[in-house]
């Protein structure tokens, strides 16, 4: 097993920049997860990771080598890729044997491991059979067990789970979870669902425009985003935003349907930025319908509602709070109408101001 270092990776297809002084170290048997939305950089950085697209600049190290110019197969990584890419002529046996006798295993050694990862999946009664007749969920455990008789320093998953329905994509993101707390492989996880990030990392590093934009614990990002990016990507559904000012010293926050007051743990950062515009952030469940107490210090807002969303264990309630939107959870009981006129309380605790110029956290 190895580490993996990042350090001011780019690629540049001609004039196009995808990735830019990308840092990161992933620790030795870390599930690390890259997430972020379709173009930023995430699947390149990947595959250049595996040695599958050149490096314009930086370095790759694994296990504390650098390996920018070491061929994919002497990585000593495997790779799981979105579209399972079995061999379709070839049992399942077959397949987890090809990448065994490329390398010229012993037969002993090839079944020994084999029989092992086939165990380890709950595929070892499909061993005789090809693609074709397995279920997409089979399929994905045939590609991860492909990648594990190899015992590969690093695992390398990209968007593995994008082509199942959403009840099996739930199982499977916590089959591999598992796997990787028992195999204790170094393990980096490519996908564009926070949720699948969320649930599966150590650590999560989200990237945007080919820039890493924030690292750390999933709740560390959830509770404390960096900048507005994260804030606005991280959380589901995603978190409220306000355009407002700083009035009073930096002690209240006027928006353009309601006012609050600053928190007393954000007051030191307000009280130099009398009159400066910022972003105010709110996440859902931090909007809370009166009659039930809120956590600390709160306030009122009016709130009109556009539509509400049942789900059976709550409502999701869509609405404004003067023009900005507003979206919060309610519990069942009562299903607000479209039109109607509701005062919600918000957990002042909670709150996230952004500066509206450089969007980075107050």
């Amino acid at each position: 097993m190895a580490g993996v270092v990042l350090r001011n990776l780019a690629k540049r297809f001609g004039e196009t920049r995808v990735i830019e002084g990308l840092d990161l170290e992933i620790q030795d048997g870390e599930f690390m997860v890259l997430v972020g939305p379709s173009g930023c950089g995430k699947s390149t950085a990947l595959r250049m990771i595996a040695g599958l697209e050149e490096v314009s600049g930086g370095e790759i190290l694994i296990g504390g080598r650098v390996v920018n110019d070491v061929p994919p197969k002497d990585r000593d990584i495997a790779m799981v890729f979105q579209s399972y890419a079995l061999y379709p002529h070839m049992t399942v046996r077959e397949n987890l044997e090809f990448g065994l006798r490329i390398r010229k295993t012993p037969q002993a050694e090839m079944d020994r491991l084999v029989t092992e990862a086939a165990q380890v999946l709950g595929i070892d009664a499909l061993l005789h059979r090809k693609p074709k007749e397995l279920s997409g969920g089979q399929r994905q455990r045939v590609a991860l067990g492909r990648a594990i008789v190899r015992k590969p320093s690093v695992f390398l998953f990209d968007e593995p789970l994008s082509n199942l329905d959403a009840k099996l994509r739930v199982q499977m993101r916590a089959e591999i979870k598992k796997l990787q707390a028992r195999l204790g492989v170094t393990t980096i996880y490519v996908t564009h669902d926070q949720v699948e990030a969320m649930t599966m990392g150590n650590r999560i590093a989200v990237l945007n425009a080919g820039k890493l934009q924030q690292v750390g614990a999933p709740l560390e990002l959830y509770e404390r985003p960096a900048n507005l990016f994260v804030a606005a990507f991280i959380g589901s559904p995603p978190m409220n935003f306000f355009k407002a000012r700083l009035e009073g010293g930096g002690g209240r926050i006027a928006a353009a349907g309601f006012s609050l007051p600053v928190p007393a743990a954000l007051r030191a950062a307000t009280a130099a930025r009398d009159g400066a515009a910022v972003t105010v952030g709110i996440r859902p469940e931090n909007v809370v319908e009166l009659g039930r107490a809120p956590r600390g210090e709160s306030a009122r807002i009016p709130v009109t509602v556009d539509i509400a969303e049942p789900l059976g264990d709550e409502v999701i309630v869509h609405a404004r709070a003067g023009e900005d939107p507003v979206v919060f959870r309610q519990a069942p009981h009562a299903i607000p109408g479209i039109g109607d006129q509701l005062e919600v309380q918000v957990e002042l605790d909670h709150l996230h101001l952004f500066d509206a110029e450089t969007q980075r956290r107050l």
